[in-house]
């Protein structure tokens, strides 16, 4: 009996060792940001664990981290919070030479939007915010921010709950940079702004996919991909690119400072580039990912999709949003009023 307690306990230890002994990645990314078909094939590819945590601000992900949090080994800041990463020493430099599949990386797309491809990271996603609207309730939709400005849809419209990309739809509305940084230039938008907000249901990055395709909202300040995911649903949904420019958020692929596992990130960052395998997550997210040989492995409908593929012209008039510095304090204090307001 003793011998059978020994050998139940020494199978116990094996068991516990083998599963200890797997390997971990672990991710800090934004909700449904990687297709779960994805990370299967990696975990079976690469015999690990991808073990995610998710968040839903750049400024939580941010404060987390900031305030000591370890143990990630893969994060996706977007472009004005990796600004901020890197001036506080906060990221680790990428290997590219461990990156092959960073061949296909589409500078062409790059360059276009002026977006960055620093040494200690890589793009991941392109996402465009703009207005998606119920086509089948509305008659003559406006091709403007000043959507927002209209009352016959009072109480049917929200904006997003972010303060720099709301703040910047009224800059962009006005004629000035979505980063500006003079006074007068942001009070002009938040005056905007406290006009539009009477017309507005609230301000939501959570449910508005929700509510557009129940009808609850008839008029919704996006991101191009959820509102894609709608439609895609629901032909009475539809989405447009404001006339005076839309937004650019570029979410990059980072490694903090002291991951656990430094080699498996980077070949995690490889595997997202397999054209195929991006083609996957872009059919998932419905937002681009600059790898121009995945483009190929989607259906015409994605890729002849004006939505998820803007025009060079529209994409002229877009605009990445970046760090300000201190000057964000401004941007703080007009979303107070906002709010208040």
């Amino acid at each position: 009996m003793k011998f059978f307690a020994w050998l139940l306990c020494t199978c116990l230890i094996l068991l516990t060792s083998c599963s200890s002994s797997e390997r971990e990645l672990h991710i800090y990314s934004w909700g449904d940001y990687i297709n779960p078909e994805v990370v299967k094939k990696f975990e079976e590819q690469y015999h690990c664990r991808v073990i995610l945590d998710t968040y839903d601000s750049n400024e939580s992900m941010y404060s987390k981290l900031k305030s000591g949090a370890t143990g990630y080994d893969i994060i996706f800041p977007s472009n004005y919070i990796l600004d901020l990463l890197n001036k506080q020493n906060m990221l680790q430099e990428i290997d590219k030479q461990k990156i092959p599949n960073l061949k296909y990386l589409d500078t062409h797309l790059i360059d276009l939007l002026k977006a960055n491809v620093e040494a200690n990271s890589i793009p991941y996603m392109l996402t465009f915010s703009g207005i998606g609207y119920r086509q089948d309730h509305i008659t003559h939709m406006i091709d403007s921010w000043d959507a927002f400005g209209q009352s016959k849809w009072r109480g049917r419209m929200t904006m997003l709950n972010d303060f720099r990309e709301t703040i910047g739809a009224g800059l962009k509305y006005l004629g000035y940079s979505v980063n500006s940084t003079n006074p007068e230039e942001i009070n002009a938008a938040t005056d905007q702004l406290i006009k539009w907000r009477k017309n507005l249901a609230k301000f939501e990055s959570e449910q508005y996919k929700n509510g557009i395709a129940t009808a609850e909202f008839l008029v919704v300040h996006g991101y191009s991909g959820d509102i894609l995911q709608v439609m895609q649903e629901d032909s009475g949904v539809n989405f447009l690119y404001p006339k005076e420019g839309a937004i650019i958020s570029c979410d990059y692929l980072a490694i903090p400072k002291n991951a656990p596992e430094f080699e498996l990130a980077h070949q995690f960052i490889n595997f997202l580039y397999e054209p195929k395998i991006t083609a996957l997550n872009m059919k998932w997210t419905l937002f681009i990912c600059p790898n121009k040989e995945a483009y190929q492995y989607l259906e015409p409908a994605l890729r002849d999709n004006p939505v998820l593929f803007p025009s060079e012209e529209t994409l002229g008039k877009m605009e990445l949003i970046l760090d300000v510095g201190d000057d964000v304090v401004k941007y703080y204090r007009a979303w107070d009023r906002i709010k208040s307001g």
